[in-house]
């Protein structure tokens, strides 16, 4: 498998895609419902997976895709457990209120673990990358890892948790008063692929995640590792970026090695926090 070859085709695709909601999405769009806890789906998330869909299954028709929005489409042959993760336009709910924050997301897994990254923002064109061990790309050229900066007023930090995550869950609602807390600002863009370029470039410092969904993960947590961003469990241990899997597995911190350990602290006081928290 050549995987310089696969992210030229997953940014063109993605490039594509990202051209057909560049040009539509300041428009009037068609939102629909998905599922039951209050997702939304547009048209513009069907046309964009529609086509970056059609690109991968000519370049490399035995792969396994799965999709946001049309789920599985197993490939023609058992081809060594490649799998690729497409979504379209992460930040629908943005785009559904003109909020113009959205990226278009690909991975390629083997084993189901991403060896591919790819990350488009189509307003800016934009685009970030990452082939496992071989660093990630960015519009400037290779990120070196995001800078080290002081932090008298606290970090800024991202948050994001899984579509299934109840209001009331006592460890999401004491992690994010904790952060609101410590940190400087705490960003919830609705967008966590957004937020992984953001870390892997250095906008922001760390990103906190809580069962979070499995689709959008691999590519963008590959390419804030590979940017040399570190990213650990809550417990500390080790953290696998994988689709696959209960969804407490997809429970991390992420962010440049010294603030690590930071981030660690901030989620054992919110544990502690959460056994004392009453019942809502």
């Amino acid at each position: 498998m050549d995987l310089e070859h696969a992210r030229r085709v997953a940014v063109e695709a993605a490039l594509s895609a990202g051209a057909v909601l560049r040009d539509s999405a300041p428009g009037t769009v068609a939102v629909h419902a998905k599922g039951g806890a209050g997702d939304v789906v547009t048209d513009l998330d069907l046309a964009a997976e529609k086509l970056i869909l059609d690109r991968i299954r000519a370049e490399f028709p035995t792969h396994r895709i799965v999709a946001e929005e049309s789920g599985v489409h197993d490939g023609d042959l058992a081809d060594g457990g490649w799998t690729w993760l497409v979504d379209p336009l992460d930040g629908t709910n943005n785009v559904a209120i003109g909020l113009p924050a959205y990226v278009v997301g690909l991975a390629l897994c083997a084993g189901g673990r991403p060896v591919l990254g790819v990350v488009h923002e189509p307003l800016s064109g934009r685009t970030w990358s990452a082939v496992a061990g071989a660093g990630a790309r960015g519009p400037a050229g290779p990120l070196t890892g995001p800078p080290p900066r002081e932090l008298p007023h606290g970090p800024v930090l991202a948050w994001t948790q899984g579509h299934g995550v109840s209001r009331l869950d006592p460890a999401a609602r004491s992690l994010k008063m904790t952060m609101d807390a410590r940190a400087r600002r705490v960003l919830q863009l609705w967008a966590p692929l957004l937020c992984w370029a953001m870390l892997a470039r250095g906008d922001i410092d760390g990103m906190i995640g809580y069962h979070a969904e499995g689709l959008d993960l691999p590519a963008g947590a590959l390419i804030a590792r590979e940017a040399g961003v570190e990213i650990r469990r809550l417990d500390g241990g080790p953290f696998e970026a994988s689709a696959e899997g209960p969804s407490e597995d997809r429970s991390f911190v992420a962010a440049p090695p010294g603030l690590v350990g930071e981030l660690l602290d901030l989620v054992a006081e919110a544990r502690r926090l959460a056994s004392a928290l009453p019942p809502i």
